[in-house]
């Protein structure tokens, strides 16, 4: 089989690195997480992983690819528990990247959107192929022209992972205030973090855009207080790391779980639900 090659410092190789997390958490962790998705594709890829390779027994790196793994089990879950009321929803994974969240969900009725950038979707198509009632939307989530060819009629579920950090707060009010209009019966799931944690993990990443203070950018220290946008949006919050899955699994052992405990009291990293009435 042909293996499709991956260039160094291009968009390519920014969306390897989170696809490679999964991989091996799925390895490392079976028993809590698989993605047969990132390992088949990870497989099909002509890339170097010998830097990641090095890093995947070191603590941190494990908790990361941990907390990334218990992102994608609490979106699934929330997708799943809202296609027992509508199976025939539409499930929209906003800032889509390599993640195939959608069909992880799949229960053969409902519909797959992807959104992301022109040029991540470009690479999506080529190393992706669109399944049965899946289509990928190259547009900005900030140019809302997306949303004419998202059909909500039998229900919809829009969920963003670890998208909303890089967004003004004002500009995930105005999204969410129109998907509400748009949407009715629809819901949001997303997850953030409060402002503390939104200064450690942004650090690196504003100090390269010369940014120093995180005021301006999206952070949820209360969710029931600081979501609060609309009468007819109704907001449930969740542990993001122990709130849905206690970790109690073989391989996390009691350091992985301790820091997730951290995360979810001290850095506020929560799991946001939002329905539209």
């Amino acid at each position: 089989m042909e293996k499709n090659k991956i260039e160094k410092n291009t968009v390519q190789e920014t969306l390897i690195v989170p696809l490679y997390g999964r991989k091996m958490c799925s390895e490392k962790f079976p028993e809590l997480y698989t993605d047969v998705f990132a390992e088949r594709l990870c497989n099909r890829l002509d890339y170097d992983f010998s830097e990641l390779e090095k890093k995947k027994n070191s603590f941190l790196y494990q908790f990361g690819a941990l907390e990334a793994a218990m992102r994608q089990l609490d979106m699934i879950w929330e997708i799943k528990e809202y296609l027992k009321k509508h199976p025939k929803a539409t499930i929209v994974n906003l800032g889509c990247g390599l993640d195939e969240t959608g069909k992880a969900c799949d229960n053969g009725l409902c519909n797959i959107v992807n959104v992301d950038f022109p040029d991540v979707i470009s690479v999506r198509n080529q190393l992706i192929s669109e399944q049965n009632r899946e289509k990928n939307i190259a547009c900005d989530l900030k140019d809302y022209s997306w949303m004419e060819e998202v059909d909500g009629s039998n229900g919809v579920i829009f969920f963003a992972a670890g998208v909303f950090h890089y967004f003004k707060k004002e500009e995930v009010k105005l999204l969410v205030l129109e998907l509400s209009k748009r949407y009715s019966g629809g819901c949001l799931v997303f997850d953030s973090v409060g402002k503390m944690g939104l200064k450690l993990m942004m650090k690196k990443i504003l100090k390269n855009m010369d940014i120093d203070d995180v005021g301006g950018y999206f952070y949820v220290n209360n969710p029931r207080e600081d979501l609060n946008w609309s009468e007819k949006i109704n907001v449930n919050s969740k542990g993001y790391m122990l709130g849905y899955y206690d970790m109690k699994s073989p391989g996390v052992n009691f350091l992985h779980r301790l820091l997730a405990n951290a995360g979810d009291k001290v850095m506020k990293m929560s799991i946001n639900r939002m329905d539209f009435e």
